[in-house]
């Protein structure tokens, strides 16, 4: 790419597309083409050509999708799958027809087995079922791999697709229901501690629920496992603890996407290939924690002094699911935030932006 190359970042409003937008307008990149969701629906087929056909970019970046934690991904599954293929299919099919020079797909790491060995390897992929609570949404990000996997063989287009492992970073989403595990976990332990110092009035203004009295306002607290009984608070987490995760910063993310359409081709990932086939690249630390050995490290950093609880009685998902980063390490990139310094910062940013 060069430094005024038209860049498409789809997107560019989320954690990981607003870490890539940062990282692109860092390094010199000054022609880059956003649309909020609002401006741009990709899963009308017609206003995604109508945007290609006038905008003609050389350079895309794939990171629009439907994404959401364990219960979003459970509860709402024609969503995910449905949603995730017209956006992926779209995009693709336009990047091919108005002769996009590169494309960078964004895939998750739900896309392995459940019980695929571990450090999980790119050559895992479909060899063994998959987890059922993220089904729908790992098959339609597993359509994504092998779409752009026939592009590229059939039509010799340079199609790349890399698979991230968990993510946090700046921008992510907080919300109570359908946020991932990490700042799900950040933002029960902050009201968790508002309760302990009975802060109700902030506990309001985080929840918007100005209206509610404080018998009914520690009745909407429990419905996310947060109650108080005397003095004391305890959290209730969803499944028992153990399940392990690694996680990585959206900041790292960025620049392994950035370092990949600078640096590698599909001919890089595919030469000597009888059968062309796992040509994406896992994006990881190659570490993990359990669930629970991450609860604690929340917990000391927002200053939670009650307990926390894990509901067996709730799903686990996956229990464990650590990516190999060998291939991409070979090819060049490793990861540089610790995840101690990384949570760190998140924590402070969050509590920071409900005090502004």
């Amino acid at each position: 790419m060069n430094k005024d190359s038209k860049i498409y970042l789809a997107g560019h409003n989320g954690l990981v597309g607003s870490a890539i937008y940062k990282a692109l307008i860092e390094k010199g990149y000054s022609n880059i083409v956003t649309r909020s969701s609002k401006e741009l629906d990709l899963t009308d087929l017609a206003a995604t050509e109508s945007f290609f056909e006038s905008e003609k970019p050389e350079y895309v970046f794939l990171a629009a999708a439907k994404v959401g934690g364990i219960m979003a991904n459970n509860t709402y599954r024609a969503d995910f799958i449905y949603q995730n293929m017209l956006i992926q299919n779209n995009v693709v099919g336009m990047s091919h027809k108005y002769h996009v020079k590169k494309l960078l797909f964004l895939g998750s790491s739900c896309i392995y087995p459940k019980n695929a060995p571990q450090p999980i390897t790119e050559d895992s992929l479909l060899t063994s079922e998959l987890e059922y609570t993220n089904e729908p949404y790992a098959i339609a990000k597993i359509a994504g791999i092998k779409l752009i996997e026939s592009f590229n063989i059939q039509y010799g287009t340079n199609f790349l697709a890399v698979m991230p492992t968990n993510l946090y970073g700046h921008n992510d989403n907080y919300d109570l229901e359908k946020s991932h595990v990490l700042p799900a976990m950040i933002r029960k332990m902050y009201l968790a501690r508002l309760l302990e110092k009975n802060d109700l009035n902030a506990i309001r203004e985080n929840l918007g629920e100005s209206g509610l009295d404080d018998h009914n306002l520690e009745l909407a607290l429990n419905k996310y496992g947060i109650a108080r009984s005397g003095d004391k608070v305890t959290l209730s987490l969803w499944g028992t603890g153990k399940p392990m995760r690694e996680f990585m910063h959206s900041t790292d993310m960025a620049a392994a996407c950035v370092y990949v359409m600078e640096n590698i081709n599909f001919s890089d990932l595919s030469i000597g290939m009888a059968e062309i086939r796992n040509t994406h690249l896992n994006v990881s630390t190659g570490s993990d924690l359990s669930i629970k050995d991450l609860a604690l490290l929340i917990k000391a950093h927002i200053g939670f002094e009650g307990e926390i609880e894990f509901d067996a009685t709730k799903p686990d998902g996956t229990m464990r699911k650590l990516m190999s980063p060998d291939k991409l390490a070979k090819l060049g990139w490793m990861y540089s935030i610790k995840l101690e310094d990384g949570l760190k910062t998140v924590i402070d940013d969050y509590i920071a932006g409900q005090h502004a």
